[in-house]
């Protein structure tokens, strides 16, 4: 006897329909699994015959054959567990065949037939809606993060019993509690009044904020760089539904939510250590998944002592910073996941951190530190925004009371000029200036005669690339935003020129 069960399986960070279809013919007992099973979907067999037999039904003495369709496609996970045991019920008889029809089931089997949670719970559920079924069988730990998808009955079941009873309209199931929760900001995360000093980075990283723009921090030890850059979270505007969904998508697929965290409700910070691997930081292996940089979707990345990544880590940045998202090929597949956030790096100005330091002698040979330096390749560099030097903090200032702006001071300034620019490029698929294409550059950078000479004299001077060019005039249409005028000013173009730090020669050997 044949029967079809459905469920779903995640490829990247989508979800997509899979055709359990269980037969059972005359022959000699012996199980076969087909449809490019991984290891622990081939594993299945030895659980789901533990299940069957500890939960009181009868184990039959047959041929089996489970296909998993598309056949074609490469199949992992646990969460095959539960569709396949309610299959084989199914071809025995024991489970009805009119509600296989209209729900997606997924989850793990223990031995004794209990339920248990399964990474992927959301773009499962968002592929269950998007395929017209009317509702979806998870483990209970799953149901607060599917419960979000609306339009879909999420329910969720403890046991192959419980899920059995249910489909034979003999019991009923929990149903997920559904509804979007309200994106918010972290109310535990560090304010900028925190840091002393340093009021021109402060001024820099709302910049970066307000226009989604990347920074480089240069400095010696001790300056501040890295509390900076952990404060900027809290400058951030709060995630829309759609930004939350997106986010929580790649941490579903990595098991990084639970019943207590149904979505990422928060912009996420991202900081890998320097000795982190190309497949950690961009995503990758066999079965390519997510990596740091998609983490860091919509939020924050943080790459603190930068020169020490290693310099082929580092130019993998170059697609997702251009292009907001990631490429992995692979022999048999192609993916791409989501990586639009803001980078955030830290370096010294030199090997020993001292190199400009007013007190403090650097010790490193010229050699050292033009080397040192060279470690971050002139096209990552173009791809970054703002190039802020932060000096060393007097001791005056650090027993001071602060004295700078706290975030919730800075904060409306950065959702007033988002404001602006959502608006601007509103139905563009473009959110911030520094995601702006080149025909919107045209049309929402225009200089003045006096801000427009003074840039072509700084592009002339400095040797500015085209991009670099390009950038200062992002910057400048971010500056005129936060001020809330239209037209960029001379002034407006000087403060961005400012920002090209490395491009100026500061801090180089």
């Amino acid at each position: 006897m044949l029967a079809k069960v459905f469920t779903g399986a995640v490829l990247g960070v989508d979800g997509y329909v899979v055709q359990v279809e269980v037969d059972l013919a005359r022959g000699l007992p012996m199980w076969s699994l087909v449809g490019l099973p991984d290891a622990a979907v081939k594993e299945a067999k030895d659980r789901v015959r533990a299940a069957v037999k500890n939960t009181g039904f009868s184990f039959p003495e047959q041929r089996i054959t489970v296909n998993l369709a598309p056949a074609d496609v490469r199949k992992e996970g646990s969460a095959f567990d539960l569709p396949i045991a309610v299959g084989l019920l199914a071809a025995l008889g024991r489970v009805e065949p009119d509600l296989l029809q209209s729900y997606l089931l997924a989850g793990e089997l223990s031995l004794d037939g209990q339920i248990k949670s399964v990474n992927g719970a959301l773009p499962l559920a968002l592929a269950a809606k998007e395929a017209g079924y009317q509702g979806i069988i998870l483990p209970p730990e799953n149901g607060p993060q599917a419960g979000v998808v609306e339009g879909l009955e999420v329910l969720t079941a403890a046991s192959l019993p419980e899920a059995a009873d249910f489909l034979n309209s003999q019991g009923k199931l929990l149903r997920a509690r559904t509804g979007r929760p309200a994106p918010a900001a972290d109310p535990h995360q560090p304010d900028m009044a925190e840091v002393k000093g340093q009021e021109a980075a402060k001024r820099a990283l709302t910049v970066a904020a307000a226009g989604g723009h990347n920074v480089l921090l240069t400095g010696p030890p001790g300056a501040g760089k890295s509390m900076l850059a952990q404060r900027l979270p809290s400058i951030l505007p709060d995630l829309n539904f759609e930004e939350a969904l997106e986010t929580s998508k790649v941490y579903s697929v990595l098991g990084l939510l639970n019943d207590g965290r149904p979505m990422v409700l928060a912009r996420p910070f991202r900081a890998p250590h320097h000795t982190i691997s190309g497949a950690g930081l961009i995503g990758g292996g066999t079965l390519p998944r997510p990596g740091e940089v998609s983490l860091a979707h919509n939020g924050v990345l943080f790459l603190d002592e930068l020169p020490e990544f290693g310099k082929s880590i580092l130019e993998t940045l170059r697609q997702p910073l251009e292009d907001g998202r990631v490429t992995i090929a692979r022999a048999s597949m192609s993916l791409t996941f989501p990586a639009r956030f803001t980078l955030v790096a830290a370096m010294n100005p030199c090997p020993c951190g001292f190199l400009g330091h007013p007190t403090k002698p650097c010790r490193c040979r010229t050699h050292d530190v033009r080397s040192y330096q060279q470690r971050i390749s002139g096209p990552l560099l173009d791809r970054i925004d703002l190039q802020v030097e932060v000096g060393p903090v007097e001791i005056g200032d650090l027993s001071e009371p602060p004295k700078g702006a706290a975030s919730a001071e800075l904060r409306p300034l950065v959702a007033a000029a988002r404001a602006i620019q959502e608006e601007r490029f509103r139905d563009t698929g473009v959110h911030v200036n520094a995601h702006m294409t080149p025909p919107q550059i045209e049309e929402h950078c225009r200089l003045d005669n006096k801000g427009l000479k003074m840039l072509e004299a700084a592009a002339e001077r400095l040797s500015l690339s085209a991009r670099a060019y390009t950038r200062i005039k992002k910057i400048a249409r971010t500056i005129a935003d936060l001020e809330g005028v239209e037209s960029i000013k001379a002034g407006h173009v000087a403060e961005a020129i400012q920002y090209r730090g490395l491009d100026r020669g500061e801090g180089r050997g």
